[in-house]
């Protein structure tokens, strides 16, 4: 897998994931779903930052994003 498609899904799926964590703790529900995709979320993170030698910066993230759409939509 290469690195900006896996920060691109890491990104996504914690943003996906961090307003169902907070709906369940408004709702007194354990988070466990949101805690287990949250994790999922950080490894893919972390392993494209990883696999990346010089690691991203700030700016460099959009450009991920737009890499990873061009590439789907060839």
């Amino acid at each position: 897998m290469e690195p900006d498609l896996a920060l691109v899904i890491g990104l996504v799926i914690a943003g996906f994931s961090i307003p169902s964590m907070m709906s369940a703790v408004t709702d007194g529900r354990a988070p466990r779903a949101s805690a287990l995709t949250i994790l999922i979320s950080f490894a893919l993170i972390f392993y494209a930052v990883y696999q990346k030698p010089s690691g991203y910066s700030m700016s460099e993230i959009p450009d991920a994003f737009v890499n990873v759409a061009s590439q789907f939509f060839r």
